[in-house]
């Protein structure tokens, strides 16, 4: 199969122009866009690198204020957003190999297995049943983003850690902890997947009421799918009443209920907008969010390319112009939310669009996605090639820049790469 990376390129290589949407001037007129090149592709993620990676522990830092990341509350970026970073180096290495260039994929390699050594010694050495609130694990979420991480490591590099954590991770999540005392994200009863364990210190089960957010449950499709591609085709059933591993068609068949709960759940038919949460039957939480966006068109890819049913694509299309043609209305650009840890979306969207666009032949998202590009690289700081997340705003030099704002803009280069 040939890599994303290069069918990226061939893509790209196809189109001779990039298209400008309209604007409306009075919304728009302090953007700033220009060409970029695969000089700015590799000069971006490495200041990114340079400015908010920890040199010596290989996990990256909330912000370019701390001189190391220590730990939750003194430097160190959130647990849940490390592997998005990580899936960064994985693209980086992968763009390299399709540029043949031996040496960036030689030391992107490196980085890939420093990262993920670096993390497994900050995180309790990937022990799932630790739940330090500072090291360790505490909300679903943050453990099923590394579930789905994991896996693509696995596809990407065959080492059996990455796939053995990975289900391990899934496991955790599905079916909980004896040692920390819940009882598992997947509510047997009414279907869908809680966001936390009750409380997180003398856990609880959780109570129909309890919030369902789409931020698990579309992450959960996602994971329950990367390992159904990568997973033995011939594996036996586990006969344990909580199983370290799924089968193929175990993994499918859950990744197919999480999605139908999420579809009856969480998505607005009508708009492909996807709503942050539901708490029992109540009114689902309208707001929506990129990442959410995100993580429901890649789980609509992953289930279109399982079974070939096109009603997967058509959501997945849904939810992407409804990003692009709503969400986004405002600028002409992906939109900024601020608060803790949000910068990330755009890192988020950037992986799960790749998807639709490369995968499936979207290509119509390419214009939209190397405008984001042109005008956040634009209005970098150019002193440290780092960008912020406004991306019709300039970063001036030497601002104070968190990790999740400034990876927007790397993460959709290293994914949809310059023409030359």
């Amino acid at each position: 199969m040939k890599s994303k990376i290069l069918l990226a390129v061939a893509l790209l290589l196809a189109i001779s122009t990039t298209s400008v949407w309209a604007a409306d001037s009075s919304e728009k007129t302090n953007q700033k866009t220009g060409s970029y090149t695969n000089e700015d592709v590799w000069a971006a993620y490495e200041g990114f690198n340079n400015t908010l990676l920890d040199p010596d522990k290989y996990i990256y830092k909330t912000t370019s204020a701390y001189e190391q990341a220590v730990d939750r509350g003194h430097g160190a970026a959130a647990i849940w957003c490390q592997p998005i970073y990580w899936d960064m180096s994985m693209n980086a290495y992968k763009l390299a190999k399709a540029q043949k260039d031996k040496k960036k994929r030689a030391y992107y390699k490196e980085l890939c297995e420093k990262i993920f050594a670096g993390n497994k010694a900050q995180y309790c050495h990937f022990d799932f049943d630790n739940n330090n609130e500072n090291t360790g694990w505490f909300i679903y979420d943050d453990i099923m983003w590394w579930t789905i991480s994991l896996a693509r490591a696995y596809e990407l590099f065959g080492v059996d850690e990455y796939l053995k954590l990975s289900e391990e991770s899934f496991s955790r999540v599905w079916y909980g902890s004896k040692k920390v005392g819940d009882t598992g994200s997947y509510d047997k009863e009414n279907g869908g997947m809680f966001w936390q364990w009750q409380p997180i210190h003398n856990p609880k089960p959780n109570r129909p009421g309890d919030g369902k957010m789409a931020c698990i449950n579309f992450p959960t499709v996602v994971a329950a799918l990367t390992l159904y591609n990568n997973v033995p085709k011939k594996r036996k059933e586990s006969t344990e009443e909580s199983p370290k591993y799924q089968t193929r068609e175990q993994y499918l068949a859950k990744g197919k209920e999480i999605y139908e709960w999420g579809v009856e759940n969480l998505l607005d038919k009508k708009t492909g907008r996807i709503a942050d949460s539901r708490h029992g039957n109540g009114n689902p939480a309208w707001k929506a969010h990129v990442y959410n966006q995100a993580t429901f068109i890649g789980a609509s890819v992953l289930l279109y390319k399982a079974t070939k049913e096109k009603r997967y694509l058509d959501n997945a299309i849904l939810a992407a112009d409804y990003t692009v043609n709503e969400m986004s209305a405002k600028h002409n650009l992906l939109p900024f939310e601020r608060g803790i840890e949000q910068g990330i979306y755009t890192a988020i969207f950037a992986e799960y669009i790749a998807m639709l666009v490369y995968d499936c032949g979207q290509t119509q998202y390419i214009p939209f996605l190397k405008r984001n590009i042109e005008s956040g690289w634009a209005n970098r700081d150019k002193t440290r090639n780092v960008c912020g997340g406004e991306y019709e705003k300039a970063l001036p030099a030497g601002a104070e820049i968190d990790s999740y704002s400034a990876s927007g803009i790397p993460a959709l280069m290293l994914l949809f790469p310059a023409e030359k």
